[in-house]
């Protein structure tokens, strides 16, 4: 062997250095954690401490990675569930006609409603085993991250720009090639923070999943979601301190760790032709990039990941290219069968929902949806108002973004179960209507989105573009309505639509708050199933949930989709 050779080998397999040492030391320490806490997820349900929470804040570090565990968990499903069911309603327009329907109500669907018919399925599969009720609860939190990405990709694969599609019929690339090499990288920078936002979302719910009921029995999963629960039955203000702490510290540990690199890595995506203004890479980011074994690794699945993107495989990527009108008699054909089945499925809830629901219930379930609309109209113009230019100025400056983006995590995560006790103790000290005062817990959690998206937006925003407007000194309002505007507007519509689906999902928990003895009741939808669920009247659970849904519905349909195919344009 040459000389030549042998160094050649010597520079591409360098020994492990100091920092690999590190990384090598932090991995295994956190594989370890996780294996301890893993464990009892395998034992059974009436194995001592398997299902039972104290509020000593030692415990905190295991109820901690317990709830990550859960969360992202969570977020691995939802990624799958994005890369396919997002994709789908982008790429097919028959598909869509029931796709996109379909989220808009299942992201209108409380959680609660989801908890009711999906904890018997996995108690059933594993029965008797913590598994089961872990299983339930990951999939809880599933249902309050996935939708906002699936969305998030859908949208972004309905605006790649046409002159990139026509590049890449240009270089002849397939259907596979094309939604890997284009559509995939171009969605990226806007997935990445709707991620951010998801897992967000996940902690405002977490207090529900954890605590899994079936007919008169109900399991509290350790957690950090059942510590808050337990604190607020006993009225521990110290413990949801703690808690707080808690929820703190392992939101700027991912974030540090995971969301700042991905951010950093994501901002090459982005679709321009100049260069824009950039940050500093995360520490994180360049700790690995100083470490050898890491390095190599993340290099061989970067090469990995591109050779299969690069596979000349047969997909169809997308709409029509050639000038042919789709077939009316398919089209007619798959109306008539979607008509079918919404028909059958709707016969089916009216006669379950018929054997102890009247007319009257129906005419007062409506009634209390129109009170919810109003507050959701009000909260998605007032979130709109404050959101969309602090979300601009931080889009345009990434340094400010990278330093707001773990508070906005934070402020996001922030359940509104803990804001119960300040929230009561002011209303009847100052003897408020809970109607108007409960208002604010329902954009609580999900004002993020607006904000999440505009940022995303505004980042991704053409360089070139902002050099034009400047060139041509276009300023003040103009700009505002001739540049930046349009340029966010998809991003804008994609968060308001989960903002105002999430804000209906959220009523059911900030239109009934209480404190101790104490419970204070607005008028509204949210509290209507609240009450429901709470009777175990299933019957007036699925009448709520499915007044709910057409409200969500109609409002995507009559005012968010119109927007969205405005700003497509």
């Amino acid at each position: 062997m040459s000389a030549t050779t042998q160094h050649s080998m010597a520079a591409g397999w360098r020994l492990p250095n100091l920092w690999d040492a590190i990384a090598f030391v932090c991995v295994i320490g956190a594989l370890v954690a996780f294996g301890h806490v893993a464990e009892g997820t395998m034992t059974a349900i009436n194995a001592p401490g398997a299902t039972s929470v104290t509020l000593d804040p030692r415990m905190l570090p295991e109820y901690a990675i317990r709830t990550t565990l859960r969360m992202f968990a969570a977020l691995a499903a939802s990624l799958l569930f994005t890369f396919t069911y997002g994709t789908a309603a982008a790429k097919s327009r028959r598909a869509a006609l029931v796709l996109v329907p379909v989220l808009d109500v299942l992201q209108s669907v409380p959680i609660l409603g989801f908890l009711t018919f999906t904890v018997v399925f996995f108690m059933n599969l594993f029965p008797g085993q913590v598994l089961g009720l872990e299983l339930a609860a990951i999939f809880a939190i599933f249902t309050s991250q996935a939708w906002n990405m699936a969305f998030s990709m859908y949208q972004s694969l309905r605006t790649v720009p046409a002159d990139l599609a026509e590049v890449a019929v240009s270089f002849h690339l397939t259907g596979w090639q094309k939604f890997w090499k284009l559509e995939v990288p171009f969605a990226m920078p806007g997935l990445v923070w709707n991620t951010m936002m998801s897992m967000s979302g996940g902690w405002f719910f977490v207090v529900a999943s954890e605590a899994v009921s079936v007919g008169d029995n109900t399991w509290k999963l350790p957690g950090i979601g059942s510590y808050v629960a337990l604190a607020l039955e006993k009225k521990d203000i110290l413990a949801v301190f703690w808690a707080i702490l808690a929820m703190l510290a392992v939101i700027l540990a991912y974030d540090q760790l995971l969301f700042r690199p991905l951010v950093a890595w994501s901002a090459k995506f982005r679709f321009e032709t100049t260069a824009g203004a950039t940050a500093s890479d995360p520490w994180m980011l360049r700790l690995v990039r100083r470490t050898r074994v890491l390095k190599r690794i993340g290099e061989t699945i970067g090469l990995l990941t591109s050779w299969i993107g690069s596979l000349r495989l047969s997909v169809r990527s997308g709409p029509r290219t050639d000038h042919a009108e789709p077939s009316r008699i398919v089209d007619a054909a798959w109306i008539a069968v979607l008509l079918v089945v919404l028909a059958y499925s709707v016969w089916h809830v009216v006669a379950f929902a018929a054997q102890s629901v009247a007319l009257s219930d129906v005419t007062e379930t409506v009634l209390l949806g129109l009170i919810t609309l109003v507050r959701v109209v009000v909260l998605m113009i007032v979130a709109t108002v404050i959101w969309v230019p602090i979300g601009v100025w931080l889009g345009l400056r990434p340094v400010w973004a990278r330093r707001a983006q773990p508070v906005a995590q934070f402020l996001a995560a922030f359940p509104a179960n803990l804001l119960f006790p300040p929230f009561v103790l002011f209303i009847v000290y100052f003897h408020l209507s809970p109607d108007i005062w409960l208002t604010p817990l329902m954009v609580l959690g999900t004002q993020w989105y607006i904000l999440f998206n505009v940022v995303a937006g505004a980042a991704a925003f053409p360089g070139d573009l902002k050099e034009v407007a400047s060139n041509f000194r276009v300023g003040g309002f103009l700009w505002w309505r001739k540049v930046m505007i349009p340029g966010i507007f998809p991003y804008y519509v994609t968060g308001a639509i989960t903002a105002s689906g999430g804000s209906w999902n959220a009523a059911i928990v900030a239109e009934v708050a209480s404190w101790g003895n104490t419970k204070l009741q607005a008028h509204g939808l949210g509290a209507y199933i609240a009450n429901a669920t709470d009777r175990g009247d299933m019957a007036h659970v699925v009448l709520g949930v499915v007044v709910m849904s057409v409200f969500v519905v109609l409002f995507n349909r009559l005012l968010w989709r119109p927007m969205g195919w405005n700003g497509r344009r």
